[in-house]
């Protein structure tokens, strides 16, 4: 598992939560480190929540028959893509959001989530990291945080 991230800091983060490698794609290019671990041959799944100039890159490291699945687009949403390249690898380019689909749809993703992620939610097998909680009222707070990247973990909003 390899995981890409703004600072050292957050990398070491990733680390230890079980990352085998953390790149720090602001001062190390992941597309060329991500060539050299895999000696070359890519990687099979890329989860991509940036999208824009960092899409040619992503393809370029995903190995023949890789993934890449597409869940926001905060870099922009209209690339160049060498499509020879998706041809030749025979890369599957997929994306989803759940901001389109309809209320029958979002509860059922709501009961799966009850069925099968709380029980390991309750018994800590598996835990958010949550860097702060705001209470609702100071929800522009809790924005200018999530805005200056300086929190490592989940920001979350209370109400009562």
């Amino acid at each position: 598992v390899f995981v890409t991230a703004g600072t050292d800091e957050k990398c070491r983060f990733c680390e230890e939560l079980g990352a085998d490698t953390a790149i720090n794609y602001k001062s190390r290019s992941f597309k060329d480190e991500l060539l050299k671990l895999t000696d070359g041959k890519g990687v099979n799944v890329i989860l991509d929540m940036i999208g824009g100039d960092y899409t040619p890159d992503n393809l370029a490291v995903l190995a023949d028959d890789g993934r890449l699945v597409m869940i926001n687009t905060m870099k922009g949403k209209d690339v160049q893509v060498d499509l020879s390249m998706v041809m030749r690898k025979r890369l599957v380019i997929t994306g989803s959001t759940l901001r389109n689909r309809d209320i029958d749809f979002k509860a059922a993703i709501a009961r799966n989530l009850e069925k099968h992620i709380w029980p390991l939610l309750e018994s800590k097998l598996i835990k958010p990291v949550i860097f702060k909680t705001y209470p609702a009222e100071q929800a522009a707070q809790a924005h200018q945080l999530m805005e200056s990247s300086q929190h490592i973990g989940k920001i979350v909003l209370v109400f009562n």
